[in-house]
């Protein structure tokens, strides 16, 4: 009976499927990706700074045998707060606020192209235990490094597939 039941399921859904005709996604648009691949990402010299470069050369596949078509300009502020209090008046929780500041130029006429901000906000557990507490907080650090650059590359994208 079971069996039954999915094949009603997968006849109902082939007409949404083929509803789908005249999509195209994102990357397959002409130009995206190769001009993602000409991108030269400069962060702050910071671990975050680091992490969110990392991210984004890898989501860019950058063409490090090609001079750079452009440079991202990227600024980062994080700021720690403690969230929820225990018995004893310390935190619970903290929240790592990031707000990511860039700026899309480009490198033959310096022409800035985009310049957005962002803001990613993830929280993380505190402890008692030192080594525990900076572990947690550097998960928290690379949660936020890869939602910006997730938020970059997606806006990025959108923006090349639209010029």
């Amino acid at each position: 009976m079971g069996g039954n039941w999915k094949a009603i399921g997968l006849a109902a859904l082939l007409p949404l499927l083929a509803s789908c005709t005249g999509f195209t996604p994102l990357y397959a648009e002409p130009g995206v990706s190769e001009r993602l691949s000409r991108i030269d990402v400069e962060t702050p010299d910071t671990r975050t700074g680091y992490l969110v470069r990392e991210q984004l050369e890898d989501a860019f596949a950058w063409d490090r045998s090609a001079p750079a078509d452009y440079r991202l300009n990227i600024e980062l502020d994080e700021r720690r707060v403690a969230r929820g209090l225990r018995v004893d008046d310390t935190a619970a929780r903290y929240e790592l606020g990031l707000t990511v500041t860039y700026t899309l130029v480009e490198t033959a006429t310096g022409a800035v192209m985009l310049n957005r901000t962002a803001q990613v906000p993830v929280t993380y557990d505190a402890t008692d235990q030192p080594y525990a507490g900076i572990v947690a907080q550097q998960e928290g650090q690379a949660r936020a490094a890869t939602a910006a650059a997730e938020i970059v590359r997606t806006d990025l994208a959108r923006w090349f597939a639209t010029r």
